[in-house]
This record gives structure tokens, sequence and C-alpha cells, in this order.
């Protein structure tokens, strides 16, 4: 018991959900750390893949079983006829204007990529662009509604 008495104990209970806009930052945040591995791979010469566990058919017998496919993330960098460099935040497929008329980051040169994108995910994570996050969110929901209704 001696120890559980220096231990500063409180009366606060975990969150069973948490709210929308963090779940949207968190969802930008972990594309977003795709985009980073891609950019490094990029940079290193080396190819990106990320694996995840689907449920695959087997033609054979028709059964399904738990695989690991690996698949390449889709760049939101490119290369402007310029040579600079630019990148695009998206949720989901919907390109995110993160200023008024304005969607696209000019990082400049490949080798700045890294750190432009890790920087994008500090202000992302400070909630920087939380408005943004939210017309997406309803841009999204909205769609869905429509497409439902369409059925």
């Amino acid at each position: 018991m001696a120890i559980i008495a220096k231990l500063n104990i409180t009366n606060v209970n975990r969150p069973r959900q948490l709210p929308v806009i963090v779940q949207r930052r968190n969802k930008l945040v972990n594309a977003l750390h795709d985009q980073l591995e891609l950019a490094r791979a990029d940079a290193e010469g080396r190819e990106y893949l990320k694996t995840r566990r689907r449920h695959v058919k087997n033609p054979v017998t028709g059964e399904y079983a738990e695989a690991m496919v690996s698949r390449r993330p889709r760049a939101w960098f490119w290369t402007a006829d310029d040579g600079k460099v630019y990148i695009n935040l998206r949720y989901g497929t919907r390109v995110i204007e993160i200023a008024k008329g304005k969607s696209a980051i000019e990082v400049g040169e490949k080798r700045q990529l890294v750190a432009v994108i890790e920087a994008l995910k500090q202000a992302i994570a400070a909630g920087e662009i939380d408005a943004q996050l939210t017309a997406a969110g309803a841009e999204v929901r909205s769609r869905f509604a429509k497409q439902l209704t369409l059925k």
C-alpha cells in the first residue's frame, strides 16, 4: 500500500469516443505519415509499400482468408513544369482548400519535402486547419446523404 499512496490518484473517466474534430485530425495526420514515408523513400531511392490486412477470396476453394496485402500509397506531392514541388492536403478523396481559393502548398526543392510534411503534421495536430476539416467532413457527409436518397 505504500507504493499506491505515493501515486497521484484522481477521479477521471476515460472518454468513450473522441470528438469528431479530433478524429478528423488523426485521420489526416495518419495519411500525412504515409506521405512522409513516401517522400523519405523517394529521397532514398527506394519504394514504400503500405501493408494492410485484407480478407481475400481463394480462387480455387472460394473461401475467404485473411492475408497481408501491400500497396503503394498515392502521392499528394508532384513536381510542376517550373521544377518546384507542390503538395495538396486530402481528406479522403477531396482536396482541402487551405486558404480561400488556394489548395496547394509550394515546397520548393524536393529535399525540403520531408520538413514541410513534418511541419504540416504539427500544424494539423495543433488544430490550425480545423475549420477546413469541418467543411471537408460536412461535404463528404452531404454527398453520402445524396447517394442514399438516390437509391
